[in-house]
């Protein structure tokens, strides 16, 4: 299923969902320019590689993977991916939660995506990089805050239908659990998909979205705003 568009109205410009569609295009856009043997350097270097933790002693700095793989891709169609699902969703969840709680709401819940992922995966030597997990984390928030919204969904190869919003995330949730059960039960060779780094991301978008709303937002919509204390 292909997300098209939303019909949940914003009220304010996307500034901070905007900024960071550009920054990963651009960062990406400089990882190309390195060539395969210099894009492949930096994954090790940027991306989270788990193993480096679980069996060898890093800095504090060596700890820095844990955001920056948040903010590198490993080709066009994984960078299109994650960009295009922020672009619909993220712009709902930052005017709810105003621009600089927003960045702290995406940078926490990529960090405990990328958490996830490690503790999951504790001897892995695979790089993951993407943006997914902290992605995963504003569809989290949205699955709460939006669920009476729809989402116009392609089907391939020819269904053009509007869905629930909590079906259509609920069910990619579900699928991403399916895939990292899966992954956990399986002897074959690793996944190439970060399924756990979702599944962490959306779990913790729907956890800590009502800490990040702006005063007088509700948490859900209909509900009265809560009571200041």
């Amino acid at each position: 299923m292909i997300p098209l568009r939303d019909n949940a109205h914003s009220d304010h410009f996307p500034l901070i969902t905007v900024t960071i569609i550009a920054l990963n295009t651009l960062l990406f856009m400089y990882e190309v320019s390195l060539g395969e043997a210099g894009m492949n350097e930096l994954v090790y270097i940027f991306g989270l590689v788990p193993i480096y933790y679980s069996e060898y002693h890093v800095s504090w700095m060596g700890y820095l993977p844990f955001i920056t793989s948040t903010f590198l891709h490993g080709s066009w169609m994984h960078l299109i991916g994650n960009m295009w699902v922020l672009w619909l969703f993220g712009d709902n969840v930052e005017d709810k939660m105003g621009k600089l709680r927003f960045v702290g709401f995406y940078l926490l819940c990529g960090l405990l995506a990328s958490a996830t992922h490690f503790l999951l995966n504790l001897h892995s030597e695979i790089p993951v990089v993407g943006a997914s997990g902290a992605v995963a984390g504003v569809m989290g928030a949205y699955f709460l805050m939006f669920r009476k919204a729809s989402v116009l969904t392609f089907i391939p190869p020819f269904f053009l239908i509007s869905v629930p919003a909590w079906i259509f995330l609920g069910f990619w949730a579900l699928s991403q659990l399916y895939g990292g059960a899966a992954g956990l039960l399986s002897t074959g060779a690793e996944q190439s998909i970060a399924f756990w780094a979702h599944i962490g991301g959306f779990a913790a978008g729907m956890l800590l979205y009502s800490f990040f709303l702006r005063p007088g937002q509700p948490n859900y919509p209909g509900q009265s705003p809560r009571p200041s204390v």
